[in-house]
């Protein structure tokens, strides 16, 4: 195949060979950290209010002379083993989470990054530095002892140095990451960026995917498939062509994967049409979750648990863990459905990634496998125009399998094309503005809700995201209509304005807001409090600050529209008058 060089064609076969041999990633075998009888006491015991406690806590000896000693304790207890019992057992045979990584400054770390000068507003600019400033406290570096007795822990050891999102969330995590380095970025450290691309380029080479985080429990889930954009905006920043030379052929092992173990077939008014789903063909309680599962399991008939469990896994893939999104005829967790969903923000996701490929196939030189990524895009369009597109409500829409039906409730993800670029044009922003009109979603103060419905869920309302954010107003922004372009600055004031009020009252910043009330507050619902850091929080605030620096005010109060340059213009001769 013409201009296509050894490393490529060895990872095209290494790819073969992982999608021929073994296209599903191998379980997690531990029988500490993913399954067996020791997890299950330990977590059904509730020794720690965060299931998650437990799963990350090291050994302090050899997982086999640790499950020995329990296999010990468990006969000499008649299989029931007291909670006072386990704790002692666990206190001695286990250290604290964390004790394996150490704070970590990144070395390109830089006290006065420009895009700072860009923000007008004195309040939001210091704030700014704040957030910039967070990257050091978020920093973390995984001790060498890990690499070495790797059995010992539950963590995945990368060489490179990395940015967390917070809180209870200790180690990297996949999609959390591209916010992550898009603030990274401005804060002018693509050294670090570069390091952090290089853990996950390394976890597809070792895995065959990306896994959900670093954590050996997560390894067989994903999350949503951003590595290859990463790629993108590391290269726009350093056009560091040699590094992706190097490893084109690994962003395309990850693509292999979605398209083997994730995609879907459909037919459709005489068409067959292939798309994308989250789906993980493994049952067990989350180990990180174990004794919620378990519970929730429990309401159902036996045989229907496993199907249960692995729906619930496929729900944290998709990185709204848990969202009405994923119910089957009811708002309850119980019905999750997520894989038969075909999501219209993978999707989005995926068409980015396939020109992408395109466009570095042709950067590189290799016009054929160009040529093979933009048709393979054009299909992937064409299946979500015929599918998931919706002319009369002016969207994009989930399409769930088992009906054969778009979902057409409201989610900041039905616009997720626009951000990806595959539809972008004027047109088509003039409609999705209609659509979020139609929807009331304009009227709310303090940021994008993540849904209308009220589940109690996370990802849903009263609940905002910083990344969901991002997904529509960097579509409006960046379209061709000059209406949309004015929408998308009127919600990014109402975000940045949302965060920084809170973050004045609290000095911290959070993964999710509660925007039902008068002022914004920490979000809430879902499986655990609400967590402090907050990795993307922070760069979708900096991402803002810098598309809108000069025009972004402090203040709080209902928001008009920007006014336009007509308008000012017209105010300008009346008082010239």
């Amino acid at each position: 195949m013409q201009g296509i060089n050894g490393m490529f064609l060895l990872a095209l076969l290494l790819g073969l060979e992982l999608g021929l041999q073994g296209a599903l990633p191998p379980p997690c075998d531990s029988q500490i950290y993913c399954t067996g009888e020791l997890l299950r006491q330990v977590q059904m015991a509730k020794l720690y209010k965060d299931d998650k406690h437990f799963v990350d806590m090291p050994l302090t000896k050899a997982p086999d002379q640790v499950l020995s000693d329990f296999n010990e304790l468990l006969q000499f207890s008649g299989g029931n083993i007291s909670r006072d019992n386990l704790k002692t057992f666990v206190n001695q045979h286990f250290k604290g989470p964390g004790q394996e990584m150490e704070t970590w400054i990144p070395e390109d770390w830089d006290p006065s990054p420009k895009f700072l000068q860009k923000i007008s507003d004195n309040r939001l600019r210091a704030w700014a530095e704040d957030l910039h400033n967070l990257w050091k406290k978020l920093g973390r570096k995984i001790k060498l002892e890990v690499s070495e007795q790797p059995d010992l822990y539950s963590l995945i050891y990368v060489a490179h140095p990395f940015i967390v999102p917070g809180g209870r969330f200790i180690e990297f995590y996949y999609w959390d990451s591209y916010w992550v380095m898009q603030g990274l970025l401005l804060s002018e450290m693509p050294g670090t960026v570069k390091g952090m691309i290089q853990n996950f380029l390394d976890m597809v080479t070792r895995y065959g995917h990306i896994p959900n985080g670093g954590r050996v429990y997560y390894q067989q889930r994903s999350q949503p498939p951003l590595l290859t954009l990463m790629m993108d905006r590391y290269l726009a920043y350093t056009d560091d062509v040699d590094f992706l030379r190097e490893n084109i052929g690994i962003l395309e092992l990850e693509l292999n994967f979605w398209m083997r173990n994730r995609n879907v077939n459909i037919s459709h008014e005489g068409e067959n049409y292939i798309l994308n789903r989250y789906h993980v063909p493994y049952g067990g309680p989350r180990p990180e979750s174990y004794s919620k599962d378990e519970e929730l399991a429990e309401l159902l008939p036996e045989d229907a648990r496993e199907s249960l469990w692995a729906e619930l896994k496929a729900g944290a893939e998709s990185g709204w863990d848990f969202s009405s999104r994923w119910f089957a005829g009811s708002n309850y967790l119980l019905d999750t459905k997520t894989s038969q969903v075909v999501p219209v923000d993978l999707n989005a996701f995926l068409c980015q990634v396939e020109e992408l490929l395109a466009n570095f196939h042709t950067k590189l030189g290799n016009a054929n496998m160009a040529q093979y990524y933009m048709e393979a895009q054009a299909r992937r369009k064409a299946a979500m125009k015929a599918l998931l597109w919706n002319e009369t409500l002016g969207s994009w829409f989930d399409f769930h399998l088992e009906n054969g039906q778009q979902n057409h409730v409201f989610y900041p993800s039905n616009l997720s094309p626009l951000w990806a670029g595959c539809f972008s044009d004027s047109d088509t922003a003039r409609k999705n503005v209609k659509y979020l009109e139609d929807n009331n979603i304009l009227t709310y103060k303090h940021g994008i809700p993540t849904s209308l419905q009220i589940s109690g869920q996370q990802w849903d309302f009263p609940n905002a995201w910083a990344p969901l954010q991002d997904l529509v107003v960097k579509g409006l922004a960046d379209s061709g209509s000059a209406q949309a372009k004015e929408v998308a600055f009127q919600l990014a004031q109402n975000w940045i304005q949302t965060n920084f009020a809170v973050y004045q009252k609290n000095k911290a910043m959070y993964e999710k807001y509660d925007i039902s009330t008068d002022s914004g507050e920490p979000g809430g619902g879902g499986e655990y409090e609400v967590q402090e850091g907050f990795g993307w929080t922070n760069g979708v605030a900096l991402l803002f600050m810098d598309r809108y620096g000069d025009l972004l005010t402090s203040g709080s109060g209902p928001l008009l529209p920007r006014p336009s340059w007509l308008l000012l213009a017209l105010l300008l001769l009346c008082l010239l008058c």
